[in-house]
Protein backbone atom coordinates (compact mmCIF):
# COMPACT_ATOMS: atom_id res chain seq x y z
CA UNK A 1 0.00 0.00 0.00
CA UNK A 2 1.22 3.29 -0.72
CA UNK A 3 -0.31 6.03 1.60
CA UNK A 4 -0.12 9.64 -0.46
CA UNK A 5 -2.70 11.63 2.05
CA UNK A 6 -1.52 12.70 5.02
CA UNK A 7 -2.67 15.91 4.88
CA UNK A 8 -5.92 14.00 5.62
CA UNK A 9 -4.45 12.11 8.60
CA UNK A 10 -1.08 10.41 9.34
CA UNK A 11 -0.16 6.88 10.67
CA UNK A 12 0.66 7.65 14.29
CA UNK A 13 4.51 6.71 15.46
CA UNK A 14 4.88 3.40 17.36
CA UNK A 15 5.76 4.96 20.43
CA UNK A 16 3.18 7.12 20.42
CA UNK A 17 0.93 4.41 20.62
CA UNK A 18 2.69 2.87 23.10
CA UNK A 19 2.70 5.69 25.15
CA UNK A 20 -1.22 6.42 25.11
CA UNK A 21 -1.63 2.57 26.19
CA UNK A 22 0.46 3.11 28.89
CA UNK A 23 -0.98 5.90 30.42
CA UNK A 24 -4.60 4.82 29.80
CA UNK A 25 -4.57 1.57 31.39
CA UNK A 26 -1.83 2.68 34.23
CA UNK A 27 -2.79 6.25 34.97
CA UNK A 28 -6.48 6.06 34.10
CA UNK A 29 -7.59 9.17 36.87
CA UNK A 30 -9.58 12.05 36.81
CA UNK A 31 -7.03 14.62 36.63
CA UNK A 32 -9.54 16.83 38.62
CA UNK A 33 -10.07 13.71 41.36
CA UNK A 34 -8.69 14.81 44.68
CA UNK A 35 -7.29 10.93 45.41
CA UNK A 36 -3.94 9.42 44.73
CA UNK A 37 -4.45 8.13 41.06
CA UNK A 38 -5.97 11.69 40.01
CA UNK A 39 -2.83 13.18 40.70
CA UNK A 40 -0.87 11.18 39.08
CA UNK A 41 -3.26 11.85 36.35
CA UNK A 42 -2.31 15.58 36.76
CA UNK A 43 1.48 15.43 36.95
CA UNK A 44 1.37 13.41 33.47
CA UNK A 45 -0.60 15.86 31.51
CA UNK A 46 1.19 18.45 33.35
CA UNK A 47 4.46 17.32 32.11
CA UNK A 48 2.98 16.94 29.11
CA UNK A 49 1.73 20.69 28.79
CA UNK A 50 5.06 21.60 29.38
CA UNK A 51 7.41 19.58 26.80
CA UNK A 52 5.24 21.44 24.25
CA UNK A 53 5.37 24.29 25.66
CA UNK A 54 9.05 24.14 25.68
CA UNK A 55 9.47 22.12 22.05
CA UNK A 56 7.58 24.99 20.54
CA UNK A 57 9.26 27.91 22.84
CA UNK A 58 6.17 29.26 24.96
CA UNK A 59 4.97 29.17 28.61
CA UNK A 60 2.99 26.21 29.78
CA UNK A 61 0.16 28.30 30.33
CA UNK A 62 -0.64 29.35 26.92
CA UNK A 63 -1.36 25.69 26.19
CA UNK A 64 -5.16 24.52 26.33
CA UNK A 65 -5.25 21.06 25.45
CA UNK A 66 -8.23 20.31 22.59
CA UNK A 67 -9.68 17.88 20.67
CA UNK A 68 -7.93 18.95 17.53
CA UNK A 69 -7.76 21.24 14.79
CA UNK A 70 -11.52 22.20 14.18
CA UNK A 71 -11.93 22.90 18.24
CA UNK A 72 -8.98 24.93 18.18
CA UNK A 73 -9.70 27.02 15.44
CA UNK A 74 -13.56 27.89 17.00
CA UNK A 75 -12.85 28.35 20.31
CA UNK A 76 -9.62 31.08 18.99
CA UNK A 77 -12.28 32.66 16.33
CA UNK A 78 -15.76 31.98 18.18
CA UNK A 79 -13.81 32.89 21.31
CA UNK A 80 -11.98 36.55 19.96
CA UNK A 81 -15.10 37.50 18.65
CA UNK A 82 -17.99 37.35 21.43
CA UNK A 83 -15.09 38.39 23.99
CA UNK A 84 -14.31 41.47 22.41
CA UNK A 85 -17.45 42.49 19.96
CA UNK A 86 -17.86 45.64 22.97
CA UNK A 87 -14.54 46.91 20.80
CA UNK A 88 -15.72 46.08 17.23
CA UNK A 89 -17.69 43.10 15.36
CA UNK A 90 -15.26 43.58 12.05
CA UNK A 91 -12.81 40.38 11.81
CA UNK A 92 -10.82 39.10 8.58
CA UNK A 93 -10.02 36.45 6.78
CA UNK A 94 -8.65 34.78 3.49
CA UNK A 95 -10.57 33.07 1.07
CA UNK A 96 -8.53 29.77 1.65
CA UNK A 97 -9.24 28.87 4.91
CA UNK A 98 -9.80 25.33 6.30
CA UNK A 99 -13.44 24.64 6.66
CA UNK A 100 -13.37 25.00 9.94
CA UNK A 101 -12.39 28.57 9.93
CA UNK A 102 -14.79 29.39 7.06
CA UNK A 103 -17.52 28.25 8.92
CA UNK A 104 -17.46 29.79 12.04
CA UNK A 105 -16.43 32.87 10.11
CA UNK A 106 -19.79 31.96 8.27
CA UNK A 107 -21.64 31.86 11.68
CA UNK A 108 -20.33 34.60 12.81
CA UNK A 109 -21.93 36.57 10.24
CA UNK A 110 -24.93 35.56 10.81
CA UNK A 111 -24.55 36.96 14.55
CA UNK A 112 -24.21 40.39 12.75
CA UNK A 113 -20.46 40.23 12.63
CA UNK A 114 -18.82 41.72 9.47
CA UNK A 115 -16.36 39.56 7.75
CA UNK A 116 -13.67 40.50 4.92
CA UNK A 117 -12.56 37.83 2.93
CA UNK A 118 -9.11 38.35 1.67
CA UNK A 119 -8.65 37.50 -2.15
CA UNK A 120 -5.10 35.33 -3.15
CA UNK A 121 -2.63 35.48 -6.08
CA UNK A 122 -3.13 32.48 -8.55
CA UNK A 123 -0.36 31.17 -6.12
CA UNK A 124 -2.92 31.31 -3.39
CA UNK A 125 -1.08 33.70 -1.62
CA UNK A 126 -2.63 36.97 0.72
CA UNK A 127 -0.60 40.00 -0.20
CA UNK A 128 0.42 41.84 2.77
CA UNK A 129 -0.95 45.25 1.36
CA UNK A 130 -4.21 43.97 0.81
CA UNK A 131 -4.71 42.94 4.24
CA UNK A 132 -3.28 45.68 5.74
CA UNK A 133 -5.58 47.91 3.31
CA UNK A 134 -8.85 45.37 4.70
CA UNK A 135 -8.03 46.69 8.41
CA UNK A 136 -10.32 49.03 9.85
CA UNK A 137 -10.99 50.83 13.55
CA UNK A 138 -13.32 48.27 14.31
CA UNK A 139 -11.30 45.21 13.52
CA UNK A 140 -10.95 42.69 16.43
CA UNK A 141 -9.58 39.60 14.54
CA UNK A 142 -7.33 38.19 11.78
CA UNK A 143 -7.19 34.24 11.30
CA UNK A 144 -4.82 33.40 8.31
CA UNK A 145 -3.61 29.61 7.32
CA UNK A 146 -0.30 29.04 7.53
CA UNK A 147 0.12 26.40 5.37
CA UNK A 148 -3.06 25.86 3.09
CA UNK A 149 -4.32 22.10 3.49
CA UNK A 150 -5.04 21.40 -0.23
CA UNK A 151 -2.40 23.37 -2.32
CA UNK A 152 0.56 23.96 0.00
CA UNK A 153 0.83 27.67 -0.11
CA UNK A 154 2.51 29.31 2.42
CA UNK A 155 0.80 32.51 3.80
CA UNK A 156 3.30 35.41 4.81
CA UNK A 157 2.96 35.31 8.70
CA UNK A 158 5.62 36.98 9.69
CA UNK A 159 5.03 40.13 6.79
CA UNK A 160 1.95 39.77 8.99
CA UNK A 161 2.93 39.66 12.79
CA UNK A 162 4.77 42.67 11.75
CA UNK A 163 2.21 44.50 10.70
CA UNK A 164 -0.22 43.99 13.50
CA UNK A 165 2.31 45.09 15.66
CA UNK A 166 1.13 48.64 14.44
CA UNK A 167 -2.72 47.14 15.71
CA UNK A 168 -2.13 46.29 18.90
CA UNK A 169 -6.01 45.87 19.88
CA UNK A 170 -6.30 42.87 16.88
CA UNK A 171 -5.98 39.84 17.35
CA UNK A 172 -3.93 37.46 14.87
CA UNK A 173 -4.85 33.80 14.99
CA UNK A 174 -2.69 31.31 12.89
CA UNK A 175 -4.25 28.04 11.53
CA UNK A 176 -0.67 25.95 11.92
CA UNK A 177 -2.25 22.90 11.66
CA UNK A 178 -1.00 21.68 8.39
CA UNK A 179 2.86 23.25 9.03
CA UNK A 180 3.73 21.41 12.20
CA UNK A 181 7.14 19.56 11.44
CA UNK A 182 7.42 20.80 7.93
CA UNK A 183 7.09 24.25 7.93
CA UNK A 184 8.64 26.72 11.41
CA UNK A 185 6.65 29.20 12.85
CA UNK A 186 8.05 31.04 15.76
CA UNK A 187 5.41 31.59 17.93
CA UNK A 188 7.83 33.86 20.02
CA UNK A 189 8.92 36.17 17.43
CA UNK A 190 5.99 36.69 14.71
CA UNK A 191 3.30 38.09 17.20
CA UNK A 192 1.45 35.26 16.91
CA UNK A 193 -1.45 35.76 19.41
CA UNK A 194 -3.20 32.27 18.74
CA UNK A 195 -2.02 29.56 17.19
CA UNK A 196 -4.25 26.19 15.96
CA UNK A 197 -2.70 22.47 16.39
CA UNK A 198 -3.82 18.86 15.76
CA UNK A 199 -1.96 15.86 16.61
CA UNK A 200 -3.03 13.57 13.70
CA UNK A 201 -1.37 15.64 11.29
CA UNK A 202 1.99 15.55 12.96
CA UNK A 203 2.10 11.15 14.00
CA UNK A 204 -0.58 11.78 16.75
CA UNK A 205 -3.64 10.70 17.32
CA UNK A 206 -7.33 11.53 16.18
CA UNK A 207 -9.12 13.49 18.82
CA UNK A 208 -6.38 15.65 20.65
CA UNK A 209 -5.02 18.88 19.97
CA UNK A 210 -3.94 22.10 21.58
CA UNK A 211 -4.37 25.95 21.36
CA UNK A 212 -1.47 28.51 21.78
CA UNK A 213 -3.37 31.31 23.99
CA UNK A 214 -0.34 34.18 24.59
CA UNK A 215 -0.52 35.34 27.90
CA UNK A 216 -2.94 38.32 27.82
CA UNK A 217 -5.09 37.27 24.74
CA UNK A 218 -8.55 37.49 25.52
CA UNK A 219 -11.08 35.04 24.74
CA UNK A 220 -14.98 33.47 25.31
CA UNK A 221 -15.28 30.34 26.46
CA UNK A 222 -17.18 27.53 24.23
CA UNK A 223 -17.57 25.37 26.69
CA UNK A 224 -18.86 25.99 30.13
CA UNK A 225 -18.66 22.91 32.72
CA UNK A 226 -15.43 22.13 35.03
CA UNK A 227 -13.54 24.96 34.37
CA UNK A 228 -10.69 23.07 33.46
CA UNK A 229 -7.72 24.78 31.27
CA UNK A 230 -8.28 27.76 32.97
CA UNK A 231 -11.40 28.02 32.65
CA UNK A 232 -11.15 28.23 28.51
CA UNK A 233 -11.79 24.18 27.50
CA UNK A 234 -13.88 22.80 30.39
CA UNK A 235 -14.34 18.85 30.13
CA UNK A 236 -12.70 15.84 31.75
CA UNK A 237 -8.91 16.01 29.90
CA UNK A 238 -7.56 13.49 27.87
CA UNK A 239 -4.71 12.66 29.80
CA UNK A 240 -3.65 9.53 27.62
CA UNK A 241 -4.16 11.61 24.70
CA UNK A 242 -2.43 14.22 24.86
CA UNK A 243 0.79 12.52 26.78
CA UNK A 244 1.12 10.71 23.17
CA UNK A 245 0.82 14.43 21.00
CA UNK A 246 3.41 15.39 23.34
CA UNK A 247 5.82 12.55 22.18
CA UNK A 248 4.47 13.17 18.67
CA UNK A 249 5.41 16.57 18.54
CA UNK A 250 8.98 15.99 20.29
CA UNK A 251 8.99 13.12 17.35
CA UNK A 252 8.17 15.16 14.38
CA UNK A 253 10.34 18.10 15.25
CA UNK A 254 13.02 15.90 15.12
CA UNK A 255 12.74 14.87 11.97
CA UNK A 256 14.69 15.61 8.82
CA UNK A 257 12.45 17.41 6.08
CA UNK A 258 14.86 16.63 3.22
CA UNK A 259 13.61 13.65 1.96
CA UNK A 260 10.35 14.96 1.64
CA UNK A 261 11.43 17.69 -0.52
CA UNK A 262 13.33 15.17 -2.48
CA UNK A 263 9.90 13.20 -3.11
CA UNK A 264 7.99 16.03 -3.86
CA UNK A 265 10.33 17.17 -6.73
CA UNK A 266 10.73 14.35 -8.08
CA UNK A 267 6.84 14.33 -8.49
CA UNK A 268 6.97 17.98 -9.52
CA UNK A 269 9.82 16.65 -12.08
CA UNK A 270 7.52 13.64 -13.15
CA UNK A 271 4.26 15.36 -13.45
CA UNK A 272 5.70 18.06 -15.63
CA UNK A 273 6.29 15.52 -18.31
CA UNK A 274 2.28 14.58 -18.62
CA UNK A 275 0.78 16.09 -20.85
CA UNK A 276 -2.32 16.23 -19.15
CA UNK A 277 -1.70 17.30 -15.95
CA UNK A 278 -1.32 21.22 -14.40
CA UNK A 279 -0.03 21.79 -11.12
CA UNK A 280 -1.53 23.84 -9.15
CA UNK A 281 1.06 23.94 -6.45
CA UNK A 282 4.00 26.53 -6.44
CA UNK A 283 7.45 25.41 -6.77
CA UNK A 284 8.76 27.86 -4.58
CA UNK A 285 7.17 29.51 -1.51
CA UNK A 286 4.57 26.00 -0.96
CA UNK A 287 5.34 23.09 2.19
CA UNK A 288 7.64 20.22 1.38
CA UNK A 289 4.59 17.69 1.77
CA UNK A 290 1.63 18.71 -0.35
CA UNK A 291 1.22 18.84 -3.93
CA UNK A 292 -1.86 19.39 -6.03
CA UNK A 293 -2.36 19.06 -9.70
CA UNK A 294 -5.31 18.41 -12.09
CA UNK A 295 -5.73 15.75 -14.88
CA UNK A 296 -7.11 17.91 -17.87
CA UNK A 297 -10.58 16.06 -19.09
CA UNK A 298 -10.99 13.90 -16.17
CA UNK A 299 -12.93 14.01 -13.06
CA UNK A 300 -10.22 13.80 -9.40
CA UNK A 301 -12.83 11.01 -7.72
CA UNK A 302 -12.35 9.33 -10.96
CA UNK A 303 -8.87 8.84 -10.58
CA UNK A 304 -9.19 8.39 -6.72
CA UNK A 305 -10.60 4.88 -7.40
CA UNK A 306 -8.69 4.04 -10.21
CA UNK A 307 -5.21 4.57 -8.02
CA UNK A 308 -7.01 2.66 -5.32
CA UNK A 309 -7.12 -0.17 -7.67
CA UNK A 310 -3.00 0.09 -7.73
CA UNK A 311 -3.36 0.36 -3.77
CA UNK A 312 -2.41 3.90 -4.23
CA UNK A 313 -4.31 6.11 -1.81
CA UNK A 314 -4.84 10.65 -2.28
CA UNK A 315 -7.53 12.48 -2.21
CA UNK A 316 -9.18 15.40 -4.16
CA UNK A 317 -9.62 18.32 -2.16
CA UNK A 318 -9.59 18.66 2.33
CA UNK A 319 -10.96 15.50 3.61
CA UNK A 320 -13.53 17.86 5.51
CA UNK A 321 -15.00 18.73 2.28
CA UNK A 322 -14.08 15.62 -0.23
CA UNK A 323 -17.55 14.01 0.82
CA UNK A 324 -19.65 17.16 -0.72
CA UNK A 325 -19.03 16.61 -4.09
CA UNK A 326 -18.36 20.37 -4.79
CA UNK A 327 -15.98 21.85 -6.24
CA UNK A 328 -12.76 23.39 -4.82
CA UNK A 329 -13.16 26.89 -3.52
CA UNK A 330 -9.83 27.07 -3.22
CA UNK A 331 -8.88 26.32 -6.58
CA UNK A 332 -11.61 28.80 -7.52
CA UNK A 333 -10.07 31.55 -5.12
CA UNK A 334 -6.64 30.93 -7.25
CA UNK A 335 -8.28 31.44 -10.02
CA UNK A 336 -8.27 27.86 -11.97
CA UNK A 337 -11.45 27.36 -14.27
CA UNK A 338 -13.86 25.09 -13.05
CA UNK A 339 -13.13 22.26 -15.98
CA UNK A 340 -9.75 22.19 -14.70
CA UNK A 341 -10.56 22.36 -10.87
CA UNK A 342 -12.75 18.77 -11.27
CA UNK A 343 -9.89 17.31 -12.44
CA UNK A 344 -7.40 17.90 -9.49
CA UNK A 345 -5.33 15.93 -6.99
CA UNK A 346 -3.98 16.30 -3.77
CA UNK A 347 -0.74 14.06 -2.87
CA UNK A 348 0.40 14.61 0.81
CA UNK A 349 3.62 13.07 1.87
CA UNK A 350 5.06 12.23 5.54
CA UNK A 351 8.12 10.18 6.37
CA UNK A 352 6.63 7.28 6.04
CA UNK A 353 6.73 7.36 2.45
CA UNK A 354 9.55 6.80 -0.33
CA UNK A 355 10.91 7.86 -3.37
CA UNK A 356 10.39 4.02 -4.66
CA UNK A 357 6.55 4.66 -3.66
CA UNK A 358 7.21 8.29 -5.70
CA UNK A 359 8.42 6.26 -9.02
CA UNK A 360 5.72 3.48 -8.16
CA UNK A 361 2.99 6.24 -8.19
CA UNK A 362 4.10 7.95 -11.82
CA UNK A 363 4.02 4.43 -13.57
CA UNK A 364 0.30 3.65 -11.81
CA UNK A 365 -1.02 7.01 -12.88
CA UNK A 366 0.13 6.83 -16.25
CA UNK A 367 -1.50 3.42 -16.54
CA UNK A 368 -4.56 4.60 -14.64
CA UNK A 369 -4.47 7.73 -17.39
CA UNK A 370 -4.02 5.46 -20.57
CA UNK A 371 -6.90 3.29 -19.39
CA UNK A 372 -9.09 6.22 -18.55
CA UNK A 373 -8.39 8.33 -21.69
CA UNK A 374 -9.04 4.98 -23.72
CA UNK A 375 -12.15 4.04 -22.25
CA UNK A 376 -13.38 8.13 -23.04
CA UNK A 377 -12.30 7.37 -26.90
CA UNK A 378 -14.65 4.26 -27.23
Amino acid sequence: MIYFDNSATTKPFEEVIQSFTTVATEYYGNPSSLHGLGAEAEKLMTRAREQIAQLIRVKPREIVFTSGGTESNNLAIKGTALALQSRGKHIITSSVEHASVKQAFKQLEELGFNVTYLPVSKEGLVEIDTLEQAIRDDTILISLIHVQNEVGAIQPIEEAGRLLKQYPKIQFHVDHVQGVGKVPLPLDKWNVDLCSFSAHKFNGLKGTGFLFVREGTVLWPLLSGGSQEGTLRSGTENVAGFVAMAKALRLTLQKDISPLVQLKEYLLDELKKIDQVVIHTPREGSAPHILNFSLIGLKGEVLVHALESHDIYVSTTSACSSKKKAHSETLEAMGVPEQVASGALRISLSWHNTLEEGKIFIQALKQSLAMLNKTMRR
